[in-house]
């Protein structure tokens, strides 16, 4: 009976993480959305930028399949503060990453575009932090849940990510920029593909 009740209670409070972790991927969407509609309802006022819009799709693509694998979690039998605040922090991250794409205010900055060119370090900071802090994530869902699903392409892909990253850190070429979303982008997709009939 003790350990029906076990399983009865981290039910309990994997539900509660997800209300709480929705809540916060709730508002990161609605920034995306309502960041994109500006192209829609002020046509020309705002120049679309590959690099710029690369970013808001991927974040995007990120956040609908993260909240669509952290239905794993229900796999854990024993729920911990560092586990609940490790969620926590991962969600928030999207939110930070999707003000940074739309701001509320750019400032003195002309539009979009230069706002986010020289803003772009802390950007990357953040994808670094959310890349290193999904590997902790997918860390404890289990190690037999990860064996099953993710095998040799999740470790090549976060290696390859988080290089990414750091080289977009140290450059200021745009070309790279660019090349690096549409890579992270097609790394993305090829992801939600693959992992496209599988829950949590």
């Amino acid at each position: 009976m003790d350990g029906y009740n076990d399983v009865h209670q981290s039910h309990e409070i994997f539900v509660h993480i997800r209300i709480i972790v929705g809540m916060i991927l709730g508002i990161s969407i609605a920034r995306l959305v309502s960041g994109v509609t500006r192209f829609i309802q002020h046509p020309g006022k705002e120049r679309i930028n590959l690099l710029h819009i690369g970013w808001a799709v991927f974040v995007f693509l990120a956040i609908i399949h993260f909240w669509w694998f952290e239905f794993a979690l229900s796999r854990i039998e024993r729920w911990t503060f560092e586990s609940y605040f490790l969620i926590i922090c991962y969600a928030v991250v999207f939110v930070m990453l999707s003000a940074m794409i739309f701001p509320d205010n750019i400032g003195e900055h002309e539009g979009l575009k230069e706002y986010f060119w020289n803003r772009r370090k802390v950007f990357y900071v953040l994808v670094l932090i959310l890349f290193s802090v999904d590997v902790f994530d997918t860390l404890l869902k289990g190690a037999s849940y990860y064996k099953q699903i993710y095998g040799w392409y999740y470790p090549a892909r976060q290696t390859l990510l988080i290089g990414g990253t750091i080289g977009a850190l140290l450059t200021a070429s745009e070309r790279y920029h660019v090349w690096f979303v549409a890579f992270a982008l097609v790394f993305q997709i090829i992801w939600v593909v693959s992992l496209l009939d599988v829950l949590g």
